[in-house]
């Protein structure tokens, strides 16, 4: 199936490993060029590296902050100058940490809010208008199977990930009319350095081995295991294609069977 994404731009952010480097690689095998960043300036030059010599396509690679008003606007503007324009954005942050309700002050609820919630406010805002300009654009937040079902231990990201899935519900009736979808992918137990890391905190504060921990978390997944990024990856890009463009305002959730709710 030709995606009809050879020649798009895409704006992926986190991008060095995990959820956001095989969101950018799996646009890139389907011909898109890319601006990506992170906070390590080594891991996303070397993330870019390593997508240009499998893809052959141009990325641009900034070390920056999302979490900061003024890096982001610094790698939008990068992005504009290098392409002038953006088809798809793919909003992607780190997550929180782990912890219970009374386990945070203001300042962890106000820095979770300006790191799962601005970041996709503010890469929207800055890319509709050159979507609208075309007729075409696709925003993908990734989110969280915890905005369907919430996750113990887990109340920021539980939080503010439902706040963004209701923004992008709100705004895809918005925009649907200039060509531009918007929709959330919800990831389940996928392989990833966040998920080990999950599954250590698990560990420690249960006092079970990770072995266990994973065991007793594959038995909860229909399909019998954890997910792997470019399975991940292969959503978004579809998500991102012309094929999709009557995919809007929806919680796509890449989870093997796990979320049990509708």
């Amino acid at each position: 199936m030709d995606f009809g994404l050879q020649g798009r731009v895409a704006w992926v952010t986190a991008a060095s490993k995990g959820l956001g480097v095989a969101s950018a690689m799996a646009l890139a095998r389907e011909g898109c060029d890319l601006a990506i960043c992170s906070r390590n300036g080594e891991a996303i030059g070397a993330a870019a590296e390593r997508i240009r010599q499998e893809t052959g396509r141009r990325v641009l690679a900034l070390a920056a902050d999302v979490t900061r008003r003024e890096d982001l606007e610094r790698f939008i503007t990068a992005a504009m100058d290098e392409y002038g324009r953006v088809d798809v954005v793919v909003s992607n942050t780190g997550g929180p940490p782990p912890g219970g309700f009374l386990d945070f002050d203001d300042a962890a609820w106000e820095a979770a809010f300006h790191s799962l919630l601005m970041p996709a406010i503010r890469l929207t805002r800055a890319a509709i208008p050159s979507m609208r300009e075309r007729g075409f654009g696709r925003l993908i937040y990734i989110t969280s199977s915890g905005v369907k079902e919430p996750i113990p231990n887990l109340i920021l990201s539980n939080a503010l990930r439902a706040a963004l899935t209701n923004m992008m519900k709100t705004l895809a009736r918005e925009v649907a009319a200039f060509g531009i979808t918007a929709n959330t992918v919800a990831p389940g137990r996928i392989h990833t350095d966040r998920v080990d890391s999950l599954d250590q905190g698990e560990a420690a504060r249960t006092g079970r081995t990770i072995e266990e921990v994973r065991r007793a978390q594959e038995a909860r997944i229909p399909a019998g295991r954890y997910g792997r990024p470019a399975e991940f990856g292969q959503v978004v890009a579809f998500l991102a294609s012309e094929q999709a463009g009557y995919i809007t305002g929806s919680a796509i959730h890449v989870d093997g069977g796990m979320t049990v709710s509708l």
